[in-house]
C-alpha cells in the first residue's frame, strides 16, 4: 500500500467526531486570499478537504469550489454538503484530474502535512492559473483556554507522540510531513514570485464535551484507540476527567490560533 494510501486510511472511523469537534475555516485568511488575488475567485480548490468544513465556507466567494479527499469516510460526510457550487471528489494531492490552469485559489486547511511537498506542489503550480493564490492553513493545538485544560491536553499528547514512535505498527503506518517546512518547501518550489507566513486566531464556542473530542479528532489519538488502545486507556480518562473538572455544563469560549503560509504564482 503507498504512503498516501495509508495517510488516508489514518482518517478512516471517525468522522463524525472530526466534523463536530474541528474548527471551520474563518472568514480573515479568505480576505487575506482575495487581497493578494485582487478579486473573488471564479474557481477555488480544497485540497485535502475533510469534512468539507474548510470547503463551505467558500460558497458565498467563488463561483465554483471543488473538494478534493481521498478518505472515503471524510468525503461521505462533505458530499451532504455539495450544492450547485461546491463539489467533492476522490483524489490524491498530486493527481487530482483536474485540468490544467482551472483554479484561481487552492488551500489545504489542516491537510499539506499529509501530502508529499514535491509532488503535491507540482500538481498545485499544474492547475492554478497565473497570478494564482496557494495556501496552507493550520491549526496550533490546544486551542486557547484554561492553562489547566491545555496542560492536561498537552499531557494526554505528549504520551501519544511517544507512543507513536515506540510502536512499530503505528510508525510505519503513515509518514507526516513537517508543518514547520511548509513555507520552505512553498519558497523552494520556484512556482512562486511571492510567499510568506500569516498568524492569526479565532474564537469560537466549545463545551467540555467539543474539547475532549478535539483531541479524539486527531488521527494519531485515533490510530493508537484503533491498534492499542490498552497504551492510552489510563491517560485518556485522566485527561477527561481534568476537562471535566476545569469546566461545567455551560458552554464557554476558546481561541484557535492558525498559521498561514501563503504562495503567489508567477505572473
Amino acid at each position: 500500500m503507498s504512503n498516501k494510501q495509508n495517510n488516508a486510511d489514518r482518517f478512516l472511523g471517525f468522522a463524525d467526531i472530526y466534523e463536530n469537534a474541528r474548527p471551520k475555516v474563518p472568514l480573515y485568511p479568505i480576505e487575506v486570499i482575495c487581497r493578494y488575488l485582487g478579486k473573488a475567485p471564479r474557481v477555488v480548490v480544497d485540497m485535502g478537504c475533510g469534512t468539507g468544513l474548510s470547503t463551505e465556507i467558500w460558497q458565498d466567494v467563488a463561483e465554483k469550489i471543488i473538494g478534493i479527499e481521498p478518505s472515503d469516510d471524510m468525503r461521505g460526510i462533505a458530499e451532504k454538503k455539495s450544492n450547485e457550487n461546491v463539489s467533492f471528489i476522490k483524489a490524491f494531492s498530486d493527481s487530482t484530474g483536474l485540468e490544467d490552469e482551472c483554479a484561481d485559489v487552492v488551500v489545504c486547511s489542516q491537510s499539506f502535512h499529509w501530502m508529499e511537498p514535491r509532488s503535491t506542489l507540482k500538481e498545485i503550480n499544474r492547475i492554478l492559473n497565473n497570478n494564482g493564490i496557494f495556501a496552507t492553513i493550520d491549526c496550533d493545538w490546544p486551542p486557547v483556554t484554561k492553562w489547566e485544560a491545555e496542560k492536561a491536553y498537552a499531557r494526554l499528547y505528549d504520551r501519544v507522540k511517544e507512543i507513536e514512535v515506540q510502536v512499530p505498527e503505528i510508525r510505519e503506518s503513515f509518514i507526516r510531513y513537517s508543518k514547520d517546512k511548509h513555507l520552505e518547501n512553498i519558497i523552494k518550489s520556484g512556482y512562486f514570485v511571492y510567499a510568506r507566513e500569516l498568524l492569526f486566531s479565532n474564537t469560537e464556542a466549545c463545551t467540555k464535551e467539543r474539547f475532549c473530542n478535539i483531541i479524539l479528532s486527531q488521527g494519531s489519538t485515533q490510530a493508537i484507540l484503533k491498534k492499542c488502545p490498552e497504551l492510552i486507556e489510563k491517560q485518556l480518562a485522566e485527561f477527561k476527567e481534568a476537562i471535566n473538572f476545569c469546566f461545567g455544563d455551560e458552554p464557554f469560549d476558546i481561541e484557535f490560533c492558525y498559521r498561514m503560509r501563503i504562495g503567489v504564482k508567477h505572473i
